[in-house]
């Protein structure tokens, strides 16, 4: 049985990426820091994995898993040089600390003469692939050559939502996750080294641009949207959230307005990711997922930088002249999301509060674009307790005042 490593076992990696593999014939090794998940890994050996929607939940139990201490570098080393295809899904700030083990397997690898290693890399990152590369050369530099000719670093598009499970739903069981249906996983075709694994709803495509955009000026943007809107009328999930007319309709308008720019961008027919952006607005509507507005939220200090969902989404829209009025409401309540606990969050919030949005999208966002003065209305609007219809109506006017030929 081939062998495939998961860096990584968070829901992502065990409801996602591990559970194809798994159903792909691979024996499947999650590396991870988290004793109680490595422990019961290696215990069971399988855990449950609970596909629901709104009407109901189906039990699939993925087998032939075990797990791996991160702490134990010689052991995650080893296990990383011996494996067929590995692949990550640790999180963006988190993949410069796995990547001296990473090198230290690639270096026994090269020792051995192993055959090319593809890495498939999931995370929410544009150029993720580049960087990861550049973490791991600079901790084995004398193996560059080596890394640039068997070493595949290979970008994927998760679109499979996964949501923190509550304990009441784990049912005593620490590996259970709750996933959607949707589980196709797009990669980038031209990344790989040698064969392309052959892995069930594995989608390899050529060129790859258009998916990582898609995910993240889309999906990710979208649930932003609809997090942040959500937030000012104090629901708790996102649900709630996008079935309130006001807010479906707002995050509507923004997934047209980056359709339209990644139609442009990449020559792709609007129609193709319009429908995608209905899809979207249909996966977000499952009660059974119970996504939290905190959790899809969270972090606004990432979700606000320069080249993430909402401002790369926004300076897309700028360099195609695409209408993006929608997507700056959605920046200035990104500036106004403040829940407990939500460290990232807080230190931005207040940030603004004292600043305003025009300092916050200088320091945050790098973003001195023309849009700013507009995100700067609309944020006072939101500070000040404005209703989610004035916002619309704000974007109304501006669309009603657009010269048209």
């Amino acid at each position: 049985m081939k062998k495939f490593i998961m860096y990584g076992a968070g829901n992502i990696g065990r409801g996602f990426i591990g559970q194809l593999f798994s159903e792909s014939n691979y024996s499947v090794g999650f590396i991870d820091i988290n004793k109680e998940v490595i422990g019961k890994l290696n215990a069971d050996k399988c855990y449950p994995v609970d596909v629901v929607t709104s009407e109901k939940i189906e039990e699939f139990i993925v087998k032939n898993v075990y797990g791996i201490d991160g702490t134990d570098l010689e052991l995650v080393a080893s296990e990383i040089a011996s494996c067929d295809v590995m692949a990550t899904a640790i999180g963006v700030n988190v993949l410069k600390f796995i990547a001296r083990p990473i090198a230290l397997g690639l270096k026994k690898r090269f020792e051995n003469n192993a055959k090319p290693l593809n890495i498939i890399i999931c995370e929410n990152l544009i150029g993720a692939d580049e960087y990861l590369k550049g973490l791991i050369k600079a901790e084995i530099p004398e193996y560059e050559k080596e890394i640039d000719s068997s070493i595949g670093f290979v970008e994927a598009s998760i679109g499979r939502m996964v949501p923190v499970l509550p304990e009441e739903k784990k049912q005593g069981n620490v590996l259970r996750v709750f996933v959607e249906p949707y589980n196709i996983l797009p990669v980038d075709k031209d990344a790989f080294k040698g064969e392309i694994p052959e892995v069930k709803n594995l989608y390899p495509f050529s060129p790859f641009s258009l998916f990582i955009q898609r995910k993240l000026f889309m999906h990710n943007m979208s649930h932003a949207t609809c997090a942040y809107l959500g937030n000012l009328r104090n629901y708790e999930y996102i649900y709630e959230a996008i079935s309130d007319y006001d807010i479906r309709y707002l995050t509507y308008r923004a997934l047209m307005q980056s359709a339209l720019a990644l139609s442009i961008e990449n020559g792709v027919n609007f129609k193709i990711l319009s429908e995608h952006a209905e899809n979207l607005l249909y996966r977000f509507q499952n009660t059974a997922l119970a996504d939290t507005i905190a959790r899809v939220g969270k972090d606004t200090i990432r979700k606000l930088s320069e080249n993430d969902r909402l401002i790369g989404a926004l300076k897309l829209c700028e360099k195609h002249g695409v209408s993006c009025d929608v997507l700056c409401v959605a920046i200035a309540c990104a500036m106004a999301f403040n829940p407990n606990g939500d460290e990232r969050s807080q230190e931005l919030y207040e940030y603004a509060c004292a600043n305003g949005a025009i300092k916050t999208l200088e320091k945050y966002s790098n973003y001195t674009g023309e849009k700013k003065e507009l995100i700067e209305k609309l944020y006072k609007m939101v500070k000040d307790g404005k209703e989610i219809k004035e916002l619309i109506a704000v974007c109304d006017d501006l669309s009603g005042n657009q010269v048209r030929v």
